[in-house]
C-alpha cells in the first residue's frame, strides 16, 4: 500500500487528538472500531536510535496509544476509561524506514480488566514487533 492509498479515519483521528503526546508523535489513525484499531507511526530520524533503527520506545508509545484507544473502545457501559498496569513488548526486527503499522484487537474485556494484543509491522508485512497489555478500567 503506497502514501497516495492510505486513507485516515477522521472520527478515530478525532479520538486520538484527545492524547497531545500522539499527535506530537505523528500518529495517523487508519481504521477504529472495538474489533480492530489501526495506526502508524512515519520513520523519522529524530526518532531513532543511534544505528537508524525506530527507536523501541517510540514503537512501543505508538502499541501503547493504539490499544488504549482500543481497549477505551471496549469499555463496559458506564464506565470512562482505562489506563495501561501492565505491557510487554517483542521485538523481533529493526524498522529501518516507511512506516511502522500498529493493528491493536481486544483479547479480553471484562469489567475491572481488558487486555489488547497490538502488533507492528513494516511496510511489507513484517513482523517489527508484539505487545500485550492490560488496561484497568476505571
Amino acid at each position: 500500500m503506497t502514501d497516495t492509498e492510505i486513507t485516515t479515519d477522521p472520527v478515530g483521528t478525532q479520538l486520538f487528538a484527545t492524547m497531545p503526546f500522539t499527535e506530537g508523535l505523528g500518529v495517523e489513525v487508519l481504521d477504529c472500531g472495538p474489533a480492530l484499531v489501526r495506526t502508524r507511526l512515519a520513520w523519522r530520524e529524530n526518532l531513532c536510535t543511534l544505528g537508524g533503527s525506530m527507536h523501541g520506545g517510540a514503537l512501543m508509545s505508538l502499541a501503547d496509544a493504539t490499544g488504549a484507544v482500543c481497549a477505551f473502545l471496549n469499555l463496559p457501559e458506564g464506565k470512562q476509561g482505562t489506563t495501561t498496569v501492565e505491557s510487554k513488548t517483542n521485538f523481533v526486527r529493526g524498522l529501518r524506514s516507511g512506516h511502522a503499522t500498529a493493528t491493536a484487537t481486544p483479547l479480553h474485556a471484562g469489567r475491572s480488566f481488558i487486555v489488547v494484543e497490538t502488533e507492528i509491522r513494516d511496510d511489507s508485512g513484517k513482523l517489527v514487533a508484539k505487545v500485550t497489555q492490560t488496561q484497568a478500567v476505571l
